[in-house]
């Protein structure tokens, strides 16, 4: 017995593909311009690339913010792939379970771990 919802198909799985396929093509373009921006702060630089050039490169607030928001969105660029990854070959349900929340744990501690090397905490 089929059941007929209309014309309106019920699509399942993950998220509709669009929204996820668009997170993942701005996020690494956000990483990209943050990449090319570091690259150009060493390239410019003068004098020996040290620790000291390092730590004046992130000293500046903004340039913490900005880090920051880019390690945001590195971290959900990996969690829409990795998502993905375990909804697509991963099908016992209680097994894929375990992974995706081992991996929501994994990331919010690299998240943690992040504040705590940009600030100091």
């Amino acid at each position: 017995m089929s059941v007929n919802f209309g014309t309106k198909r019920i699509v399942v799985g993950a998220h509709y593909g669009l929204r996820d396929w668009l997170a993942q093509r701005i996020t690494a373009g956000l990483m990209a311009l943050f990449t090319l921006l570091v690259l150009a702060q060493v390239v410019f630089s003068r004098g020996p690339i040290g620790y000291d050039t390092w730590a004046g490169i992130f000293a500046a607030q903004w340039m913490k913010v900005l880090t920051f928001v880019v390690i945001v969105a590195l971290l959900y660029h990996a969690w829409v792939g990795v998502r993905d990854i375990l909804m697509d070959y991963i099908k016992p349900f209680a097994l894929r379970l375990a992974l995706q929340i081992f991996s929501i744990v994994w990331l919010l501690g690299c998240a943690g771990w992040a504040i705590q090397v940009l600030w100091r905490l």
